[in-house]
């Protein structure tokens, strides 16, 4: 009997906090006719970075808070792993039981991508999907394969982080995720 196992776009990223951009990205991957299911992976901590504006489980819940469609699988692996997970290892984590065939990226993600530890592996084993920013001129040049979802909203969780968060941010985790950001600011200012 042949298994046939569904066809996956991976998701990854700190998510501090997911946003609307994100919400876009999930909404047009997630639409794609070639994609049974988009696994949304919050990071426990990004390899490159040394610290979070939320806690990994505050992230996890806002991101299975918005992420509804049947579609849309929100996963704690790398949370649960309670240390930074790389992409090569979750992906092949994930292998175990999914065709992983497509690796979602934002394009400020490419002028690092080499750093990434087994780069070469990865690219070669998925398709990316790269959201582009509108003024972007991102280089795709050391890519095996991508597509490029375009995704022209100026938002950043680094904005957002820093106040900015007027409709930024879906209504349903608005509140929580301003709440995190006074807290962390009166925290900073003692």
């Amino acid at each position: 009997m042949i298994k046939i196992e569904p066809t996956i776009a991976l998701f990854g990223g700190s998510f501090d906090p997911p946003h609307i951009g994100h919400q876009t990205i999930i909404k047009k991957v997630s639409s794609l006719s070639d994609i049974d299911t988009l696994i949304v992976m919050p990071a426990f901590l990004n390899p490159f970075k040394k610290a979070t504006l939320a806690t990994a489980q505050k992230r996890l819940e806002w991101c299975r808070e918005i992420c509804t469609s049947p579609k849309v699988m929100v996963s704690d692996f790398e949370i649960s792993q309670g240390r930074s997970v790389y992409t090569i290892e979750t992906l092949e984590y994930l292998s175990d039981n999914y065709c992983v065939k497509y690796l979602v990226i934002g394009s400020d993600n490419l002028k690092d991508i080499q750093k990434w530890r087994d780069f070469e592996k990865i690219d070669a084993s998925i398709i990316w999907l790269v959201a582009s920013r509108e003024g972007s001129k991102p280089d795709y040049s050391q890519l095996r394969e991508y597509r490029v979802i375009e995704v022209d909203m100026p938002i950043s969780s680094t904005a957002i982080r820093q106040g900015d968060i007027a409709d930024s941010v879906d209504k349903r985790i608005e509140a929580d995720v301003n709440r995190v950001i006074q807290n962390r600011q009166k925290g900073e200012n003692r």
